[in-house]
């Protein structure tokens, strides 16, 4: 008998568990037409829509830190990408909300540019590039580092500085590094609630005006914010499910193709 592996399936299995149980119950026997609605398949592609936005940001900020992170071996700066993960979320919200408020000097200025984060979709892909940002980098992190770094040291001998070389060598040959870390950062975003709902629980702006995120949707549904109760927020919970999980799956098998 092998008892590694039969402990490690039954953990696996008591981790699943919550799913498997949303997913028979929300699409059998607590089945609710509320639970996929308009106003729920609206959510849902807000959701993607500001989660992939944070992504593309994530892309494009925070590629380069990962990288230092891997060739500079910075340890505060690797435990200072922690932060926003390690907090409690709504934290972030509060934060984003008095950093945006016409109360504090950062806020009317901010407002004075015309920037609004409450409500807003740039305050939605604000929150979620914040918590997704970390798990982009910790993703990238260990690709970049898992690299041969020979190429790198005959760019940069020919005189090509490291941010140079991170552009013109690295990224060119990294797209499955990109694709699995982009798709599990985008996992995480689309399963944020404790920010958003404090900065964006509604989007006031086309074309999702009136709109909530998928995740502040079924926490209406269970608080009787929004019509529907319980079983509306199980049904709405089992299509998140539907259309999360095949993004995880991919952004797993991208990661394989990509270590080997």
């Amino acid at each position: 008998m092998n008892w590694l592996r039969a402990i490690s399936i039954t953990v696996l299995v008591l981790l699943l568990v919550p799913v498997i149980v949303l997913l028979y119950y929300g699409l059998g026997p607590f089945r609710n037409p509320a639970g996929y609605s308009t106003l729920v398949f609206r959510s849902i592609e807000l959701s993607l829509f500001s989660s992939a936005i944070a992504v593309i940001v994530d892309i494009v900020l925070f590629t380069p830190l990962a990288y230092y992170l891997a060739r500079g071996r910075d340890r505060v700066a690797e435990a200072l990408v922690d932060i926003p993960i390690s907090v409690p979320h709504p934290i972030i919200g509060v934060a984003l909300l008095i950093l945006d408020s016409p109360i504090t000097p950062t806020g009317k200025f901010l407002l004075g540019l015309g920037i609004n984060f409450f409500d807003s979709i740039l305050g939605l892909v604000t929150a979620l590039v914040i918590m997704s940002a970390p798990i982009y980098v910790k993703s990238m992190q260990p690709y970049f580092e898992l690299r041969d770094p020979g190429p790198e040291d005959f760019a940069m001998g020919l005189g090509a500085s490291r941010l140079r070389t991170l552009f013109s060598v690295v990224l060119p040959d990294s797209f499955d590094g990109l694709s699995s870390a982009s798709l599990i950062a985008m996992s995480r975003a689309l399963s944020e609630f404790g920010s958003i709902s404090i900065i964006a629980f509604y989007v006031l702006q086309y074309p999702f005006k009136g709109v909530s995120p998928a995740s502040v949707t079924i926490y209406g549904f269970f608080s009787g914010a929004v019509p529907g109760g319980l079983y509306a927020a199980v049904t709405a919970s089992a299509a998140m499910i539907l259309v999360a999980l095949p993004i995880a799956i991919a952004g797993h098998f991208t990661r394989r193709r990509g270590s080997r």
